[in-house]
Formats: structure tokens, C-alpha cells, sequence
């Protein structure tokens, strides 16, 4: 039983997504569109725009084009925007990298992404040069490395001509339903479908501004925020990372419509008193994304604000939105409706079923990756022949078509959104001499929805400790294990699986 979207299916133009982009920038250079939020610096689309072309001349000048990935490792500012663009303008592809990633986090990437160039600020270089990054450029001076400006070239009339469908414009990473994290084949197609549905459902209207802390290189900051905003006509106020009292005085001050988020935002929203200090009377509603949202939560933060709480799903193998509730509609609990062009089906042990069975949730549209990047196995295991990629995630459609997110098949751990896969952390615990054998599971956490907790198997003279620095020097913080308990011996199928749900329990992390 194949679940259609309600919704009206959207046009595939053929565009780039930066084409795409340009659509909502056109009119009015002189009309700002991006603000750096801690400093107020302002970007024009006038000078958006140019900065784009001249970066995507000065890459082609300089032999990066078609085939070749550029990766970005920079928190929000107005700039990732430029050369984000600037790559996809020059035909390239970009790997967008998580500013809180350790040096071996940073050089797996570039390895397996293939990158010739890192573009990243100051503040980064160490991790970047430490990573065996060869060509580095900064977003601003640093000694020993190119500043952006002196990539900047002649600026190109035109996109680099481009397969929409088949070329893939970006190359984020995630550990889709398992495993390590992998490069996900996202297509020019992919994005600007993605935009396109969201406009089409969630909506952005012209002038609208938004304050992104939702990170750009995480693909729902990316679209949602930075090329949906853009496209629409519409402005971003960016923050480098999450900062309370910046976040509700930049709302506040550019009267925002709308609060794009994600659970462990909604926590503050609801509980702290800081939040009475500011008029956030401009607020409609509050769009929680990247991990599921407890109820109750969202009911306190529709209360508190005066607005309507709701929710999207998606991942990034979906560019992200697969799922969206429709601006003035709500229905508590669900994550909203199937986007245009899109259908969904609910399988259970390999067979569809109907309205109110919960089942693993399947989705083919536009959005739907190409696959993973020199991953052919896992592609097959995610990706069916005739498009529909399993998602993992149990799922239930009501009869009206909305949906609901149940539980989650996969053994992903979702830490404020970011996804920690318990076999890379596994892989770290696993390399240090303490450890003898290592299991890793998620554990429910107020503040960041969920968090992993280790289980070792330790060697003689282990110390915790010791163990937590070993891991601290590959991992990014937020999948560092909140606890770290011994034990005999780690529960295994015979066939070498780890049994987590024999793991103990953890009352309290």
C-alpha cells in the first residue's frame, strides 16, 4: 500500500541549487539577506551573488571543476554561504565537515571524500594542518595558508554546466541507519526538490527572516535555513554555535515568524527563565527537527511563547525533508505530511500495511539520495531497485495521511540532533590497550534527548580515566560516552553480533 502526498507535485526545472538560489536573490541586489548575528556585519545579495561568481572563476581558473571535492570546515557566518555556492557554481562538490570533529574525524573525511582543498577560519587551521589537510585556504589570514580572497578570480557569467540529476553537488556525512559514517550523494536535484517541497509546504515567505544556529554543514541548517531562506527571498541572521540570550535577542530584534530547531532548543524554550525576558510575541511557531520531540516538551514551548508547536522528519539521505506539518496546520504528535512528489509506505517483515499499523517507514521521491559515496553494499541495503530508501525508523500513517514517528529501528544514537553511531565509538574504545571489548548504546537525556554510555571489558590496570582521554583525542565531545562501565564480558549472538538491549541498564546518566 503506497501512501501518496496530499500535496500537489512540484516541477523538477533541471536547475542547480545555487541557480536556484539565485532565483530568490535576483531584484534587489542592494537588499540584505544574511547578517552575521554576533557582529551585525550585513551581506547583500548584490554582494552574495558576486562573491559566488568570483569564486567559482578563480576555482575554475585555478583546475577545480567537475569531479573534484572541496570541503568546508567553518561554523555559520555569512561566508559559508559564498563558498558553498561558489564551489557548486564552479561544477565542484563540496564535503561539508563538523567544526566540533577532532583531526582524525577531519583526515577520515578528507580521505574518503577524496577533497583537494579544505576551505575553514583561523580559529580551525591546527585541527586542519593536523588532519594532513595539503592545500588549505581561510576565510579571513592565517599564516601558512591561502586566504579566500586571493582565490577569488574573474566571476563566471553562468552555471558550470551540470547533470542535475545525476551530479552530485554535496557530499555531507552520515551513518544513515548504522555502521560509520559515510558520504552521502546528495544531487543538485536532490536539493532543489528539497527546497522546492518545503516552500511549497512548510513555507517562507519573501523578507522573512530567520536566525540560523542550526549548523550549515548538518543538512538541515543547510537546506531548511540557509538555501530554502535564500531561495524564498528571505534573510538569515547566522550564529556560529547556540548562545541563549544571542538566540532570543536576535529573534526578538528581526521579528522572526519562526524558530527552526531542535529538541535539546525546545528544553530551554520550555524551562529557562531567561525566556520571560524577551517579547517574542513575533513567534508563530516552533519547528522541532533532527530528533524526535516529546510532547509534553512541545506543549510547554507553544504555551510559554504563544505559538504552535510542530515537527518535520527526515535525513540526511533525503536531502532532508521527507515529512512536514503545513504552515497553519498542526497535529500534535505527527510529524507532519507527505511532501509533494513524494510517497511513503509503512513494511512490516518485507510486506506493506495500512492506516494505524506501525511498520518501518519507506520513502521514493526526488529527494532521495543517490547513494553512498564508493559504499555499494551499504547502498543496496538502504536503497531499493525501483528508489524506495529504508529509512529505519517505525513509522505509523493515521487516516488522513499524517504521520507518526514510533520508535527507531536503527541503532543510531541522536545527540541533539547529530547522529552518533555505537560502532564508531566502539571502533575508538577499541583501539586504546585497556580496553578488551567495548559496547556502546543510547540512553534517554532531558537536555540532549539521548546520550551513549559505554561498556567495557577492561584490560588489567584499565582506568577510567586514561580511557576518556584515548577517546577525547578521536572523537568530537558529543560522542564521548556520558558513563563508562566495566564489565566481564560484552553479550553476543553467535554469530559475533552485540546484543545491546542484554547491555545493563542505566537508571541515570
Amino acid at each position: 500500500m503506497i501512501h501518496q502526498s496530499p500535496h500537489p507535485p512540484i516541477a523538477l526545472t533541471g536547475e542547480s541549487i545555487t541557480e536556484r538560489v539565485f532565483r530568490g536573490l535576483d531584484g534587489d541586489p542592494a537588499r540584505v539577506v544574511l547578517i552575521d548575528g554576533p557582529s551585525g556585519r550585513e551581506m547583500t545579495a548584490g554582494a552574495l551573488q558576486a562573491g559566488i561568481r568570483r569564486l567559482a572563476g578563480g576555482l575554475r581558473a585555478g583546475g577545480i571543476g567537475k569531479g573534484d571535492v572541496v570541503a568546508i570546515l567553518a561554523p555559520n557566518l555569512p561566508e559559508y554561504a559564498v563558498v558553498f555556492h561558489g564551489i557548486a557554481y564552479a561544477g565542484a562538490t563540496i564535503t561539508t565537515i563538523n567544526p566540533t570533529y577532532t583531526p582524525p574525524e577531519v583526515a577520515h573525511q578528507l580521505a574518503d571524500s577524496g577533497a583537494r582543498l579544505l576551505v575553514t577560519i583561523p580559529a580551525f587551521v591546527e585541527t586542519a594542518k593536523a588532519a594532513g589537510a595539503a592545500d588549505i585556504v581561510v576565510i579571513g589570514e592565517a599564516e601558512g595558508t591561502r586566504p579566500l580572497a586571493a582565490l577569488m578570480g574573474e566571476p563566471l557569467s553562468g552555471q558550470v554546466p551540470v547533470d542535475a540529476a545525476a551530479d552530485v553537488v554535496v557530499l555531507p556525512y552520515s551513518s544513515g541507519t548504522t555502521g560509520l559514517p559515510k558520504g552521502v550523494r546528495l544531487t543538485h536535484r536532490n536539493l532543489v526538490a528539497n527546497v522546492d517541497q518545503l516552500l511549497a509546504v512548510v513555507g517562507c515567505t519573501p523578507g522573512e527572516w530567520s536566525v540560523g544556529f542550526l549548523p550549515f554543514f548538518h543538512i538541515y541548517g543547510q537546506t531548511v535555513l540557509m538555501n530554502m531562506h535564500l531561495a524564498a527571498g528571505a534573510g538569515v541572521v547566522t550564529m556560529p554555535r547556540f548562545d541563549l540570550e544571542l538566540f532570543l535577542t536576535l529573534v526578538a530584534r528581526h521579528k522572526t515568524p519562526t524558530l527552526w530547531c531542535a529538541p535539546p532548543v525546545a528544553v530551554a524554550l520550555a524551562k529557562h527563565p531567561m525566556v520571560d525576558q524577551f517579547d517574542l510575541s513575533c513567534v508563530e511557531r516552533f519547528f522541532s527537527g533532527a530528533a524526535p520531540l516529546g510532547g509534553e516538551v512541545a506543549e510547554a514551548v507553544a504555551r510559554r511563547i504563544g505559538c504552535v508547536s510542530v515537527q518535520g522528519y527526515g535525513m540526511t539521505e533525503m536531502s532532508p525533508v521527507s515529512h512536514g506539518t503545513p504552515r497553519g496546520r498542526a497535529r500534535m504528535g505527527s510529524v507532519g505530511l507527505t511532501m509533494p512528489s513524494t510517497e511513503c509506505r509503512i513494511v512490516v517483515d518485507g510486506q506493506d500495511v495500512g492506516v494505524g499499523v506501525p511498520g518501518e517507514l519507506w520513502v521514493r521521491g526526488p529527494q532521495v539520495m543517490a547513494g553512498y559515496h564508493n559504499r555499494p553494499e551499504a547502498t543496496a541495503a538502504t536503497l531499493t531497485e525501483d528508489g524506495w530508501l529504508k529509512t529505519g525508523d517505525l513509522a505509523e500513517v493515521d487516516a488522513d495521511g499524517w504521520v507518526f514517528i514510533r520508535d527507531r529501528l536503527k541503532e543510531l544514537i541522536k545527540v541533539k540532533g547529530f547522529q552518533v553511531a555505537p560502532a564508531e565509538v566502539e571502533a575508538a574504545l577499541l583501539t586504546s590497550a585497556m580496553v578488551k571489548d567495548a559496547a556502546v548504546k543510547g540512553v534517554p537525556d532531558e537536555e540532549a534527548g539521548e546520550v551513549p554510555v559505554a561498556f567495557v571489558v577492561p584490560a588489567d590496570g584499565a582506568e577510567e580515566g586514561a580511557i576518556r582521554a584515548h577517546l577525547a583525542a578521536q572523537l568530537a565531545p558529543y560522542k564521548l560516552p556520558r558513563t563508562i562501565t566495566f564489565i566481564d564480558a560484552i553479550p553476543k549472538s553467535a554469530s559475533g553480533k552485540i546484543l545491546r538491549r542484554m547491555l545493563p541498564t542505566i537508571d541515570h546518566v
